[in-house]
């Protein structure tokens, strides 16, 4: 897709697209037409009034710039929400994409204009998000590239915030198509070659550790729940050194699990086929670190991910094992389908050992108790520092990427007290169960701000997921935008 940023409607456009707010009666931008066409349009703006989400086309064959006009309703001006902006003009996308054109236009309105432009971001963040289409196994491919064109004052700072918001795009993209992608074609080596390929291609450096290093090394929980397959696991490490030389770096941390059967303590069947999407915390660090590689953002940045297949088979681990973390301490397993929190703790204290950080951020589909507290759109974050979670959460305000805050203190500590270890890696009973997961992390870091952000209810579209047009069925790369407006940010 290519984008342009014009003052002007100079160019014959197959659909020029325009907002179209509550009881408005004219589209701000809009070209003047013939009496035919005027007439058609003040009919559809009577007919729609607005309405969030409504579509119409009106046909101007005797134009000689525009072949159609499309409206589309963005509600009441005192609705309208960055969000908003992102559903509308992804919907103004898909139908230029439903016309099989080749580029549409869409007229950014003199109201969305602001001191920091952000309008721009949101159209181009919906328009690449809503054409993105999972079709890599199937025979029919959608091959039909849409170019876009927004009408607004040009400027070379509106040039760099489009190529920015470009680039954001194409990094949750990319990690919702490495999310999506089902477990026979995605095992932890290919997650470790395309750390590869995108250190390279940013010139970033990457280090792969892989059994039997990982054992050598103490990563007593990767070892641990890697060793019930065939694919072995992998701890990959990904650097961006662009800022001071001895500056703090940032520590990104992502769950990997490329499938989870739970282990020994086996799933249920039903839905078992969406622990596909276990890896989704890994795959959000790759999306973020590809970005920030192409921005070229002057900071420290440290992507880890511990990646694993959780498996049953005679090598498994087992319930009642104890095992031995890369921190020194010990956890007593009472349920192998509790495998996350064991490979993240490995790499949250050898992110804090070996690079000393000014802060850790870790992701994961960590538990389903997360779905049962807050639902499918809206993530959970536990932290130690009041400081980085006001940061984060200024930057889920400006993404919309919705997170919630939950306690993290002493009572749910002494919930994974073990008798038999330092800690087990399940609470007690049903309670709690993403804040004890939370706790068990937590114990890995030794005096880090540190932040955990569990994205199981928000990492893929299920069942009560609001339908969003930038967000297609299947992976909604969650995280990416909320963590490099938290970067850019800093």
């Amino acid at each position: 897709m290519k984008i342009r940023i014009e003052n002007s409607i100079e160019k014959k456009t197959g659909l020029l697209c325009g907002f179209v707010l509550t009881n408005s009666n004219k589209i701000s931008g809009l070209p003047k037409f013939d009496v035919k066409t005027t007439s058609s349009i003040n009919q559809s703006l009577k007919d729609m009034d607005g309405k969030f989400g409504k579509l119409s086309i009106i046909h101007t064959p005797g134009e000689k710039s525009n072949e159609r006009i499309l409206l589309a309703g963005i509600g009441k001006k005192e609705d309208i929400t960055k969000d908003t902006i992102r559903m509308i003009s992804g919907k103004m996308a898909q139908k230029a994409r439903e016309l099989k054109l080749k580029e549409f236009s869409v007229i950014m309105p003199p109201s969305f204009v602001t001191e920091s432009n952000s309008a721009i971001t949101q159209i181009i963040e919906g328009v690449k998000m809503a054409l993105y289409n999972f079709d890599k196994f199937k025979s029919e491919k959608s091959n039909n590239i849409l170019d876009l064109t927004i009408i607004t004052s040009k400027s070379n700072k509106i040039l760099e915030i489009a190529k920015t918001a470009e680039i954001i795009a194409e990094g949750a993209i990319f990690t919702k198509s490495v999310a999506n992608l089902p477990p026979n074609e995605c095992t932890p080596t290919t997650l470790a070659n395309f750390a590869k390929t995108i250190s390279k291609k940013g010139k970033m450096k990457c280090k792969i550790i892989s059994e039997p290093e990982l054992k050598k090394q103490g990563f007593g929980g990767i070892s641990a729940v890697g060793k019930g397959s065939k694919n072995e696991p992998k701890l990959i490490v990904m650097e961006h050194n662009s800022g001071r030389k001895n500056e703090k770096p940032i520590v990104l941390v992502g769950k990997a699990v490329t499938f989870d059967t739970g282990g020994i303590s086996l799933k249920p069947g039903a839905s078992m086929d969406e622990m596909k999407f276990d890896k989704c915390g890994g795959c959000t660090v790759l999306g973020i670190m590809k970005a920030v590689s192409e921005l070229k953002l002057p900071i420290n940045i440290i992507g880890i991910i511990p990646s694993v297949e959780n498996m049953p088979s005679g090598e498994s681990y087992r319930p009642g094992d104890i095992i031995k973390l890369y921190s020194g301490k010990t956890a007593e397993i009472l349920n192998t389908d509790a495998e996350g929190r064991l490979i993240l703790a490995d790499a949250l204290a050898y992110g804090e050992k070996q690079y000393s950080p000014k802060a850790i951020i870790d992701f994961a589909t960590l538990t389903g108790a997360c779905i049962v507290a807050l639902g499918t759109n809206v993530a959970a974050i536990t932290s130690n520092d009041e400081k980085l979670t006001k940061k984060i959460n200024d930057a889920s305000k400006r993404t919309t990427e919705e997170i919630w805050e939950l306690p993290l203190n002493q009572d749910y500590m002494d919930m994974i007290k073990s008798d038999v270890a330092d800690m087990k890696n399940v609470g007690i009973g049903r309670a709690a169960g993403t804040i004890t997961a939370a706790a068990f992390l937590k114990n890995a870091i030794e005096k880090t701000p540190w932040t955990h952000i569990d994205i199981a209810g928000v990492a893929w579209t299920q069942g009560a997921t609001k339908e969003k047009s930038y967000n297609p069925k299947g992976a909604t790369g969650f995280g990416v935008r909320l963590i490099l407006d938290y970067l850019q940010n800093l």
